[in-house]
């Protein structure tokens, strides 16, 4: 009998980790993702499970919930393979190099701080550095194609399929033997919406027995792209005519892409007000470069913009900040300027700079195009915040907020629905990657529309699959 335990993203979004354990086989762990918003503390507890015992890592996607304790479990003792797509292991390597360099600069402000008050004993240490991070990357990787099945063992296959979420994003799908029967598994990671401008469409799950679904949407549909589009294009441009700013905290990856491509032809369809578009953000440049060595695999419309430029993202009012000196200089554009800084929930990053000279004044605006996890400083400002703490300091909010989920590189509740209603043989779902009133509604709606029985998998519950 297999069993599936899941010690992360069980009713709440972030922390993604679920362990596959198939009687007589190998212990399969589907992705280490980390802890963020309310969560966080989770992090820094040992985990669940013994990670030496643990044979195999499955990454389904390179964002930092699905992959940020990769290094942690190394750390603590994994050895196994870890299997991802080839462009999914490029971007996890420049995530993961961020995040320990962020968490180490966190750790050395807070130990100054607590010098000054005698406390630096209580000054928790880096989750992991970053030559934590090359320890994982020096361990035995495996880089599946999609749709090409590989042999884990004998009697149990596996096959990455696109997700259409992120470049290189994939769900898997695994097929075991049990008393000469074969039993499919299919884990989603996060499926993407149909509306992505950068990559291709999800593809269909034919056939499962069992499905663990992320839920993150699964209680709205998002607004179509056209609107999502119009919208975004209508605030930047009576922005800049305003002779304001506009800040962009955004995800690194996909997100920024995507933003990058519509400025892009904002840009030489003569919509976009004379102005300066910074890519204020590290991660978010490396990232930029990895999608441009991986361009066949983008959308088609990326491919006709490539064929027709020589480059996918580049123009002429775009300019990328890798160094400190040269964001800092952004300080010096009073107007006019479009920033798009990490990180995308403003738990940390350039954006928080910026929001500290720039949110109080009126003529600016802050768009956000992503996901607020509950308790973080993005998810206060969606939620109507007037005030904000930022660097010890309080700031007030004048500038315009706007929020475009249409942007939105997860699947929506129509989405989920579509992609589910396709899926034959399909014996049990269950819900995971959401916060739980959501899940509440998708299930309903599942049983419904589909008649087809969900169930919202608890923290460290154990899933008999029978």
């Amino acid at each position: 009998m297999a069993t599936v335990t899941s010690y992360g993203a069980a009713e709440v979004v972030t922390g993604s980790c679920h362990l596959l354990h198939i009687e007589g086989g190998p212990q399969i762990l589907i992705d280490c993702g980390m802890f963020q918003g309310r969560e966080e503390d989770r992090n820094n507890t040992p985990f669940e499970f013994d990670p030496t015992a643990v044979d195999h890592l499955l990454v389904t996607h390179a964002h930092l919930d699905h992959v940020g304790r990769i290094p942690k479990l190394v750390k603590e003792g994994f050895t196994g393979t870890i299997h991802a797509t080839a462009a999914t292991r490029d971007l996890t390597e420049v995530i993961l190099l961020d995040s320990a360099k962020i968490m180490k600069e966190d750790y050395q402000t807070s130990y100054r701080k607590a010098q000054r008050r005698g406390k630096e004993d209580d000054v928790r240490e880096a989750l992991y550095t970053e030559e934590d991070v090359e320890a994982a990357f020096d361990l035995a990787w495996h880089y599946p194609t999609y749709e090409e099945t590989f042999t884990m063992q004998e009697g149990i296959k596996v096959t990455y399929y696109n997700a259409g979420h992120i470049l290189g994003s994939a769900f898997i799908e695994i097929i075991y033997l049990e008393n000469n029967v074969e039993h499919t598994i299919v884990f989603s990671g996060d499926i993407g919406n149909d509306n992505n401008i950068v990559l291709p469409d999800l593809k269909p799950c034919r056939h499962t027995d069992y499905l663990y679904v992320e839920s993150t949407y699964g209680d709205r549909n998002h607004q179509s792209a056209e609107v999502s589009t119009t919208e975004f294009k209508r605030i930047i441009i009576d922005t800049l005519h305003d002779w304001g700013n506009v800040l962009i905290p955004s995800f690194a990856v996909e997100r920024t892409q995507e933003l990058l491509c519509i400025l892009k032809e904002m840009y030489y369809r003569k919509e976009l007000p004379d102005c300066k578009i910074f890519v204020d953000s590290p991660m978010a440049i490396r990232a930029t470069e990895v999608y441009r060595n991986y361009a066949a695999q983008l959308s088609s419309e990326c491919q006709q913009i490539k064929e027709r430029d020589g480059t996918v993202f580049d123009f002429e009012d775009l300019i990328y900040t890798l160094d400190v000196d040269a964001s800092k200089s952004i300080n010096e554009v009073d107007h006019r300027a479009i920033i798009i800084a990490g990180s995308g929930m403003c738990t940390g990053g350039r954006i928080l700079h910026h929001f500290k000279n720039r949110l109080w004044n009126r003529k600016n605006a802050v768009i956000f195009v992503g996901y607020q996890a509950v308790d973080t400083l993005g998810r206060y400002i969606v939620d109507g915040a007037r005030w904000v703490k930022i660097y010890d300091e309080d700031i007030l909010i004048k500038a315009s907020i706007y929020t475009i989920n249409g942007f939105s590189a997860h699947a929506d509740q129509n989405g989920i629905l579509k992609w589910i209603s396709q899926m034959e043989g399909l014996k049990k779902i269950y819900l995971v990657h959401g916060e739980e009133d959501k899940q509440i509604i998708l299930r309903s709606v599942l049983e419904n529309a589909l008649h087809l029985r969900a169930h919202i998998v608890e923290p460290e519950e154990v899933i008999y699959l029978q």
